[in-house]
Order: structure tokens, then C-alpha cells, then sequence
């Protein structure tokens, strides 16, 4: 199950990188919040509590959602060439499409927006 999931999540994440609207990376992730770009953020199953708290802080204060996944940051670096913990994907479309994806999976949003 986790294997289909990450497939339709990295098929998706690696047509959104395509088209410029990912931001890997924890500061470029909070600096895409502050500047209202940020639609959704993702966070990699491996990254620190202090990652996800920090970052649902940020998004918080944006009224952006954060979702964690079932990929890990190696996978993350293997589909989208960074690794990284945290990623922000700037276009409302491919948010709504990502977000629907990891709910339909069951996964849960890390904070409420």
C-alpha cells in the first residue's frame, strides 16, 4: 500500500517540479509561506519532531496545511533531487490534487490551517 501511495505521490510531485512549483527544504519552504506562495506543505515520514513542529508553526501563521507522507527524505531526494525533510508546493491545483492523494490513503494533516 505505502508503494502506491508514494507512486502517485512522486508522479505527481515530480510533473509539479517540472513546472516550477516545488520549493525543497525547510527555509526555502518557510520563506515560500511568508511570501504566500506556499499551497501545501509535505513532510517526509523521517523528518525530526522539531522539523514538523517548526514547520506547522510557520504554516500556521500562513493558514496553509501541512501533511506528512509516507516517503522518506532519501525518496524525496531520488524523485525530485533534493534531499530534503520539508517541501512546499506553490500551485493551488497540484496542492488540492497531492492533498487528495494522502487523504485518500488516510493520512492526516500534521496541523490544521
Amino acid at each position: 500500500m505505502k508503494s502506491d501511495i508514494t507512486d502517485r505521490l512522486f508522479g505527481s510531485l515530480t510533473v509539479c517540479r517540472r513546472a516550477g512549483f516545488i520549493v525543497a527544504g525547510f527555509d526555502s519552504a518557510k520563506d515560500s509561506l511568508a511570501e504566500g506562495k506556499a499551497k501545501l506543505i509535505l513532510v517526509a515520514a523521517d523528518a525530526s519532531e522539531k522539523t514538523k513542529k517548526e514547520i506547522s508553526y510557520y504554516a500556521d501563521r500562513a493558514n496553509v496545511p501541512v501533511m506528512s507522507t509516507p516517503a522518506v527524505m532519501d525518496e524525496y531526494e531520488r524523485h525530485i533531487g533534493k534531499r530534503s525533510a520539508v517541501i512546499a508546493v506553490c500551485n493551488e491545483g497540484f496542492a488540492d490534487s497531492i492533498r487528495d492523494k494522502l487523504t485518500s490513503d488516510g493520512s492526516q494533516p500534521l496541523a490544521e490551517s
